[in-house]
């Protein structure tokens, strides 16, 4: 996993968990990533040097910045598991790709998709 993905999983993971419940802790981020809390700190270390969250005590929020990059990613998230769904993928495997696709997916691509979601409706 490179760098980059890795650091978009976790802005994701943030925002879901910031919609479930009025704190984040790096707990929630470890049991919502399937990774340990040394290797959430770590990204926490990151994330903080790139302006993407902000630390509380022991909570952790977006930045504007960081919202605005979590939601982007979540947005093609979104947008590849409907259009995989609605080629007859399974949700489990549309989800599951979608979590890596999100990640390479041109824009030109990405675009079809929204296109072609759009005026299926």
């Amino acid at each position: 996993m490179n760098n980059s993905q890795s650091i978009e999983d976790y802005l994701e993971a943030i925002l879901l968990l910031s919609k479930q419940t009025p704190h984040v802790h790096q707990i929630d981020v470890a049991r919502k990533i399937g990774v340990s809390q040394p290797a959430v700190k770590k990204a926490i270390k990151i994330l903080l040097g790139h302006d993407y969250i902000s630390l509380d005590g022991l909570h952790i929020s977006l930045t504007e910045k960081g919202k605005s990059y979590a939601e982007g990613i979540y947005s093609r998230h979104c947008t590849v598991r409907d259009f995989l769904l609605a080629h007859g993928v399974s949700e489990a495997v549309a989800d599951d790709d979608a979590c890596r696709l999100e990640h390479v997916i041109s824009p030109e691509t990405f675009l079809m998709m929204q296109t072609w979601l759009k005026n299926k409706n």
